[in-house]
């Protein structure tokens, strides 16, 4: 009779094997959707884009953002790509500050008054005044503000074309090139 113990043995072996080497294979897998390959992300989804909203507000760029934040601005525009509220935040802090700009630009060009209290100090007597101070409308800031909302009417270049006769193409004469020098010359 053949060995039957020995081929019984050697199968189980050989699926014991199989078995194992399958769970290392679903482990494996499975570790791979649990972390993802590279350095951890620096985004905070609470903090980062209540963040980026506020230095917005304060004018800041991509670039200074990428400062802030201690990242690069690829990263600041994958994170954009990535995180739509991060961009929402993004938008419209950028979005306040230039209102914001636009404002303090059309009061300047306009002129405004405010209100103010001067404070005085005679023979150690505190006195407050208040006042209205008036800031006339300031040339420049008119100029720009015209310029750029409406820049057919205020720009500094003119758009001119020229034409040939009866608006057609310019038409060119035929001409000869002439060596000023007369040693280039030659003699006949």
């Amino acid at each position: 009779m053949a060995d039957v113990s020995g081929t019984c043995v050697t199968y189980l072996e050989s699926v014991n094997a199989n078995t194992i080497r399958t769970s290392q294979a679903q482990e494996s897998q499975e570790a791979e959707e649990i972390m993802p390959a590279g350095r951890p992300s620096d985004y905070d989804p609470e903090n980062t884009p209540r963040q980026a909203n506020k230095v917005c507000l304060m004018g800041a760029t991509d670039a200074d953002l990428a400062d802030f934040f201690d990242v690069s601005e690829t990263t600041i525009n994958n994170w954009k790509n990535q995180h739509p509220e991060f961009l929402a935040s993004i938008k419209e802090g950028k979005k306040q500050a230039d209102a914001n700009v636009a404002r303090s630009l059309y009061e300047r060009a306009l002129g405004y008054e405010h209100s103010e209290v001067h404070v005085s100090n005679y023979q150690g007597e505190i006195t407050l005044t208040p006042l209205t101070k008036h800031y006339p409308p300031e040339t420049t800031a008119g100029i720009f503000w015209l310029k750029n909302r409406q820049p057919d009417k205020w720009r500094d270049r003119k758009h001119t074309e020229i034409t040939g006769a009866n608006g057609g193409p310019i038409s060119l004469l035929p001409f000869e090139f002439v060596d000023a020098d007369p040693k280039n010359t030659e003699e006949t």
